[in-house]
This record gives C-alpha cells, structure tokens and sequence, in this order.
C-alpha cells in the first residue's frame, strides 16, 4: 500500500479496526474533520458529514476513539411533554436511571413528531448513554448519527411502525381496545362511540382496530356518525361528546382514546344534563390518577406506563452494556379496569 491509495475493503484486517486516518482518506478529507464528525462537533457541512458516517457504517466502526466516556444521562425525547401520562413514563425511566447512578434529562417538542434541528447536535456534544424517543419520529440522517456514536435509541410508544434496527417499547393497545368495548358490549350497549386520537399515532391504531374488532365480532354495525378523531385533550373529548349528542339517536356509550378525552366526555355529559353512568357510560384508556378522582371514578383500560418507561431504559442500558441480541419489540398487558362510570343503558 503505498502513502497516496487506501482499498475500500480492508482485507484481513478485522473491519472494527479502521482508524480514523484511514476514514480521513476514504472520504477525502482531514482527519481532524473526522475527528469532529465522530464527536458531534459543528463545522461540517452536511454532505460531508454524511459521506463520514457512511464510511463509519459501512466498515463497521463502532468505537469511539478520542472521547470521554458516555455522560451518565439518559436522554428522554418526548413528542409532548403535558399530561400525567407523560410523568408516569419519566417516572418509570428515572427509577432505573437512578438503579444505575445516571441521570433523566427531558426534551419537549411541544407537539411537533420530530426534534428541531439543532437537538441532534446538542445530544451529540452531550454523550448520552442512550437517548429514548417517546412518540417521537427520528429521520434517518438523525439515527445514523447516533448509531455511528454508538448511542442507543429506544422508541417508546412510538408514532408510528418503528424501523427493525430500533427496538421499541409499547403496551398492547389492540387488546385494551377489545376488552373496553367488549365490556360495553357485555352491559347491553349497542350504541357505541369511539373518540379517538390522531390515526396518525399506531397505538391509536390499534385501539381502533381492537374497537371495530369487538363490534364486529358481536354482530353490531359500526356506525360512521360515531366514531370521531383528535388530540388526545380534554378539549377533543367535550368538543366531540357534545357532537355526539346532538344527533337524534346519541350513542348510549362512549369508549375515549383515553383518560383525558374521557374526562372531556364527562364534562360534556354534565353541561347536557346527562348522568354518568345512568343515561351514559363512559370507558377510558391509560388509568392515570385522575381516573379516580373523577365522579364517579372512572372504568379506564390500565397502561403500564411506569412499567414501560422502565422497560425502556432496562434496553437503554443493556444496548449501552453490549447486548447485541435482538430486541425488536416489547408490548407489556393491559387490562380493563371496571369502576363506577359504566352500567347497563338505561
């Protein structure tokens, strides 16, 4: 070999031992770019950093050479950070940081599905040990640079069909689906609504499909007029049950996309002079404390929420410690819980 040429395939070399001067000739440039490539610094012009962490992919380099370790954070990049369903999963994620002596670091993209642009760089000065993505949608420039750092992304509740190479977190929302409007079904309810959230989000989805699934298995049409869509607010909730009971033959039941559109559903019950349960039931999803705060409290499908937030940051640290076993996805039950806000139709 001489000084000038460097072949693309490294022969007998084992392909994890590429430096980062030979990285430097293949792409063509200076290994101190290279250098700032690998360390998340600015100053690289995209097309460039591009071509680099390509290299890196393509000759397997995994090694993080010329750095510190990884800081004891886990980052946690959340969609939107604004309801008690958001703390119950930081709530699961900071009990085994803790166990491990890292700290919980919080991004909140005020209901936008990706991060701004300049967050990537941020994480990347940071060194995370891992970087967890609650219903967040990474492009795959943003995966690349941190797989290329070796820092592990886990997606939990993803926004919608994770890629195989991240390994994901969810609960099984089809399943919680079923049993909510089968337990409406069971009480005698025919009339049946569904307000839902974004079709955009898979665990609505799923909550959907399980929904039309009970109905269908039980010889009950489902009628268009009845199922309605939107943020997963408060607002949604009242705004769509008033809706729904201004049509000549209301529905009898209402089955939310979860706790808080169902609290919404409540309130527009109360200002209709409707009776939970009594002229209306009322069925949640997620049982967040408030469920039990409500009058009367509130039959919800339970969402292992803190248990997600930790089974997420348990792959974190495994990926983090070398796991290279496969983890494409992890769905942990849920179950229906029956309070005081569903009874048989009047």
């Amino acid at each position: 070999m001489t000084g000038t040429s460097l072949p693309t395939e490294l022969g007998p070399r084992r392909r994890q031992e590429i430096t980062v001067a030979q990285i430097a000739r293949l792409a063509g440039v200076s290994p101190p770019t290279v250098s700032k490539v690998i360390n998340g610094r600015p100053g690289v012009s995209v097309a460039t950093r591009r071509r680099i962490e390509e290299l890196i992919r393509e000759h397997g380099w995994q090694r993080r050479p010329e750095r510190t370790e990884s800081a004891a954070i886990v980052e946690v990049l959340f969609q939107a950070l604004d309801s008690l369903w958001a703390l119950e999963l930081i709530r699961g994620v900071n009990e085994v940081a803790q166990s491990y002596g890292l700290t919980v670091a919080v991004t909140d993209m005020h209901g936008h599905n990706s991060p701004h642009r300049e967050w990537i760089e941020e994480v990347l000065a940071r060194r995370p040990t891992g970087v967890i993505a609650v219903s967040a949608e990474l492009s795959d420039h943003e995966y690349a640079q941190l797989a290329s750092r070796s820092i592990p992304l886990v997606a939990l509740d993803p926004h919608g069909e994770p890629s195989h190479r991240v390994p994901s977190v969810g609960a099984t929302n089809w399943n919680g689906g079923l049993s909510a409007t089968r337990h409406l079904l069971e009480l005698g309810h025919r009339r049946i609504a569904m307000i839902n959230g974004p079709a955009a989000l898979m665990c609505c989805r799923a909550r959907l499909d399980g929904y039309r699934a009970a109905m269908e298995t039980a010889g009950v049409p489902v009628d268009p007029r009845f199922l309605r869509t939107g943020p997963l607010y408060v607002e949604t909730g009242r705004t769509e049950a008033r809706a729904l009971f201004a049509l000549p033959d209301r529905p009898t039941a209402v089955f939310a996309g979860n706790d808080l559109q169902a609290l919404g559903v409540y309130q527009a019950a109360l200002r209709a002079g409707l009776r939970v349960p009594d002229d209306l039931s009322v069925v949640g999803f997620d049982d967040l404390p408030l469920a039990h705060w409500t009058d009367p409290p509130m039959t919800t499908v339970h969402q292992p929420l803190a248990k997600m937030g930790a089974a997420a940051a348990e792959l974190v640290m495994a990926v983090s410690a070398g796991d290279t076993s496969e983890h494409h996805r992890i769905e942990l039950a849920t179950h229906l819980v029956v309070r005081g806000s569903t009874a048989p139709p009047a």
